[in-house]
């Protein structure tokens, strides 16, 4: 939602400015130099970077569309199945979560929370680690520096489409300079024109440096930094998760182990403690 409205605040404030001061808008239609920016961009992009990036690229730009998945509410629900889970473990036995650890797809407590269950990498993340429970792992050091490597790698992975992005938005004013520089040319070969046509001719080059600079930092650059604010938002929810099952491991009680999730959190998505206590009071029964 806010990719949107930023995009149609950049468009709308310079497209607009240059109107109301009089400037002619058909001058700044170059289909051609526009091509030859963006094919550039494209194809860079394209070359310097493997398969996984591209295709993640593509996912990450998707899911700039969407409304942010890791919101208060979300927090709220994550800590809720993270008290079901810790309950049921104590209740019935560390094995009792083996049915829902080796058949997530299947598991009537996970599907009871819908955000969670509809972020995949969540569910393997929390099905890793409680497999490793119910095979008898008790040693909370060990967890937490596979836990971190887990994370980190994760991060690693997201931060090459951060940087490719990045790498674009940088080269684009210089591939504007490209454009520009072969509407020159092209002008040259017309220098026999009227000064009309010559001003028509440069000012089509010109669009070029334009072009790039306002694709690099209107567009391309903030989307690039609105991938990492994602991408970091995603790493806070796993590491909730974290603090939580390493809580479990030391002992303390479900509902101690999820406040020790829930002080983990940012304060602009942390639910109170009296929310989260109203809504695991709330929950059924877990089986």
């Amino acid at each position: 939602m806010f990719f949107i409205i930023g995009s149609v605040v950049v468009i709308a404030c310079v497209i607009g400015g240059y109107a109301l001061n009089g400037g002619h808008l058909v001058v700044l239609f170059q289909p051609f130099e526009l091509m030859i920016i963006a094919g550039a961009a494209i194809g860079a992009f394209i070359t310097s970077n493997r398969k996984p990036v591209l295709s993640g690229t593509g996912a990450a730009v998707a899911a700039l569309l969407k409304a942010e998945r890791y919101d208060k509410e979300a927090y709220l629900e994550l800590l809720s199945l993270l008290y079901s889970i810790f309950k049921l473990a104590k209740t019935k036995g560390a094995l009792a979560l083996e049915q829902h650890v080796e058949n997530p797809n299947e598991s009537t407590l996970f599907q009871r929370f819908p955000k969670f269950y509809g972020d995949h990498h969540a569910v393997v993340f929390v099905c890793d680690y409680l497999r490793l429970l119910t095979l008898g792992t008790d040693n909370h050091h060990e967890m937490e520096t596979l836990m971190d490597e887990d994370i980190a790698t994760h991060h690693e992975e997201h931060a090459a489409v951060v940087s490719a992005v990045q790498a674009m938005a940088d080269g684009l004013p210089a591939l504007g300079i490209v454009a520009a520089v072969l509407g020159v040319i092209h002008t040259m070969g017309s220098i026999t024109e009227p000064p009309a046509v010559l001003g028509h001719l440069i000012g089509g080059a010109l669009v070029g440096t334009f072009t790039g600079v306002l694709l690099s930092y209107g567009f391309v650059g903030p989307i690039g930094a609105a991938i990492k604010n994602r991408g970091e938002a995603e790493q806070r929810y796993f590491l909730c998760i974290k603090a939580a099952i390493l809580a479990y491991m030391q002992g303390y009680a479900p509902s101690v182990a999820v406040e020790f999730a829930r002080k983990s959190l940012n304060t602009d998505v942390r639910p109170t403690f009296y929310e989260v206590e109203e809504a695991v009071e709330a929950l059924p029964a877990a089986t």
